[in-house]
């Protein structure tokens, strides 16, 4: 198998195994609003339960950009490029998709920033739960690190081949349109 397919598949890989790791984060979220209704409702505490929820929320929504990215669930305003021929189509994403990654890469540049100084100053959130906040905060980080290698997965495949390689489901799309 040569070095260029398995590299594509370690990278799909990576996009979906992401997307159903954002999928486990909203399950997480159900179960522990269930749990703490339940708690309220035998008059017990379940502390730190809104924590964790805001936790996973955050977890699911950064883990979700890469596959969302791939399955064409990003919002796109396609007025301008539907507009022009392809040369300018070509033109036109590669500009987007280099914006894109040149901020993603910045965002993750100081989400590292982030993580480590909470991990150094053992900065602890505010709530009951009393939770190191570089552990939240890596997930985080970790998500926003997959969605920048997607968008440079994205450009490089834009620049070299002439396709951007996201899928756009239609049926998906059909019921939002």
């Amino acid at each position: 198998m040569p070095l260029a397919k398995r590299l594509r598949t370690a990278l799909d890989f990576l996009y979906l195994g992401s997307g159903i790791l954002a999928a486990l984060c909203l399950i997480a979220i159900l179960i522990l609003i269930v749990v703490q209704m339940l708690a309220r409702w035998t008059g017990e505490v379940f502390p730190g339960a809104p924590d964790y929820a805001g936790y996973a929320m955050a977890a699911a929504s950064f883990l979700a950009f890469a596959n969302a990215l791939n399955r064409g669930a990003h919002i796109r305003v396609s007025i301008l490029i539907n507009a022009v021929g392809p040369k300018a189509q070509r033109i036109i994403n590669i500009w987007c998709f280099a914006i894109g990654t040149a901020v993603a890469w910045y965002f993750v540049r100081y989400c590292v920033d982030f993580v480590y100084w909470s991990w150094k100053f053992n900065d602890i959130s505010q709530g009951q739960d009393r939770t190191a906040l570089w552990i939240p905060q890596s997930v985080m980080l970790l998500g926003a690190v997959i969605f920048a290698i997607a968008l440079t997965d994205h450009l490089i495949s834009l620049i070299l081949k002439g396709d951007h390689r996201i899928q756009r489901d239609l049926v998906d799309q059909s019921f939002g349109e």
